[in-house]
Parts: C-alpha cells; structure tokens; sequence
C-alpha cells in the first residue's frame, strides 16, 4: 500500500508454544491485511534439524548435491528460491529477503525477537501461564491471541481471537504501521 510517501516495512512476530495457533492466526492476517492492499511477506521458523523443503531425488536436490548454492525453481505460477546455508541466519538476512513488502509477519523466532523493541509482538497463548510468561519475555506485545482469552488477567496488550475477529487484529497490526513497530 505505497501513496506519496514511502512507507517503512513494519515487523510483527507471532510467537507462541507449539499448537498454539500461530498458524492460524498469521493465516488470518495475512488475508485480512492483503485483502486491505497491504503487499505481505510470511516468514516461518522450522526449528526442525536436518530439515529441507526440497524432494529427494528431485532436480532440486541433485543440483544442491551436486554443490549448488542457490537453487531457483520456475513454474507457470510460482517461483522458489533455496538457498543453501552452513548455520544460522541472521534476522538482518532474513528481513533483507522481504525488501518491498509492507509488513512482514514472522512465525515463531521467539528467542529471536523477544526483546527487540523494533517488532511488535502477537502473543498466542493457552493458558495464564503462557501468558504471565509472555508479559516477562516479550517486547512490545501488541496482542494476546490463541485459545486462552487473557481478558480475566489484569495484563495491558487486548486480547482478540483471531479466528473470530481477524479485522480487529488486523487493526492492531495497521495502527502499529503507524507507531513503527
């Protein structure tokens, strides 16, 4: 969504347990915001060793066998990028790959971006607990989500089921453009 001025590419974290609702929950904001116009980037943490989202056997995987780097996949509506690495990225690398959207939404990196004030924070929760312990380990929350409703706990950032309410999340998400988070 570019006008006269230029936008700054907003950064939100959806962090959560596992089986949490992370998914979900950026699922409904990625239709809500792309259906306002906002151009979105999904980016997902697989804490998974030893894993790859290439095939086996495939052309793919023979050519990164074989010592390719990068691997660039073309069909009539998709394109794919793999890039092989030797450790751990950066957040600085990975957002750098996200140039040109308006907002990214990153899924899980929780230990990542727990205390980065610069990324708003969307806290999916299913229990107080998980709750309580959010309010120490993140900054900024900009909203609890997930299947435990924090409205009866005495905590600041709103709860908003995602699921039911994605325009209300989605607003949350919108007013934090504003702020720079």
């Amino acid at each position: 969504m570019t006008g006269v001025f230029q936008m700054k590419t907003v950064i939100i974290a959806v962090v959560g347990s596992k089986r949490s609702g992370k998914t979900t929950t950026v699922e409904a904001l990625v239709k809500e915001l792309s259906s306002r116009g906002y151009r979105i980037a999904t980016v997902k943490h697989i804490s998974e060793r030893n894993f790859t989202m290439d095939t086996k056997g495939k052309d793919t995987w023979r050519y990164a066998q074989a010592g390719a780097r990068t691997i660039i996949s073309v069909a009539p509506e998709e394109i794919a990028t793999m890039e092989k690495v030797s450790g751990s990225i950066s957040l600085r690398e990975i957002l750098r790959r996200c140039r040109g959207h308006d907002i990214v939404l990153l899924e899980g990196f929780k230990k990542l971006v727990s205390k980065k004030e610069n990324i708003g924070k969307i806290v999916v929760v299913k229990s107080a607990e998980e709750a309580l312990q959010a309010v120490r380990d993140f900054k900024p929350i900009l909203a609890f989500a997930g299947s435990y409703s924090t409205e009866r706990l005495n905590v600041e950032p709103p709860y908003v089921d995602a699921l039911r309410y994605p325009k209300r999340i989605a607003d949350i998400v919108k007013n934090s453009l504003k702020r720079g988070h």
